[in-house]
């Protein structure tokens, strides 16, 4: 799969980028050695979890992950992204990721297009202190658990929230929900 060998190359590229060993990066992230290796090597594919897991406690960026090579811009231009999807795209059978535009540190934000299958729930772990997402719910009905409640949106509707806490967001409706996710960092050296 075309994503797992981006997520192998790209987290041995930032690992090294930091001058971090794998014990290193083990107790950053919360993530085993052996495991990190595993990724590192193509032998075994993260979940999303567990790649926001590594990716905050390295403090970049999820998308730095899975795109074939990052964005630098001292200032932000013109930029269109495709709409080619591809099988790739799902990390599973219930659950669609799609980096519209990946993070840029000139801006300070990423922008995803996400689907959930009717009645997948995903649940995410808490981000570091000052990520902030902004879901735009693009069809279908979902909800989103922040700030210890259920939050429904419909299709228009949008919510902001810190991502430093963990949340979830759930398919309510029929048929797939989509909803776009901007997160933002707080100023870093994401």
């Amino acid at each position: 799969m075309q994503i797992d060998q981006e997520v192998s190359k790209n987290l041995r590229r930032i690992r090294k980028e930091k001058g971090l060993t794998l014990d290193k990066t083990a107790e950053l992230t919360g993530v085993s050695k052996a495991m990190l290796s595993q990724i590192e090597r193509g032998v075994s594919s993260p979940t999303i979890a567990r790649l926001w897991q590594i990716a905050s406690g390295l403090n970049v960026s999820f998308s730095q992950f899975v795109i074939a090579s990052p964005v630098i811009n001292t200032q932000p231009n013109t930029l269109k992204m495709s709409d080619d999807r591809s099988a790739d795209d799902w990390v599973n059978d219930d659950f669609f990721v799609n980096v519209l535009f990946p993070y840029e540190a000139s801006l300070g934000f990423e922008v995803y297009e996400l689907g959930l299958k009717e009645s997948y729930e995903h649940k995410s772990e808490a981000h570091n202190l000052g990520v902030i997402e902004h879901v735009i719910c693009v069809s279908g009905r979902m909800a989103i658990h922040c700030d210890d409640a259920w939050h429904v949106l419909g299709e228009g509707q949008a919510i902001r929230f810190s991502g430093a806490q963990p949340h979830s967001y759930k398919n309510i409706g029929n048929g797939r929900a989509v909803f776009h996710n901007i997160i933002h960092y707080p100023p870093t050296d994401y």
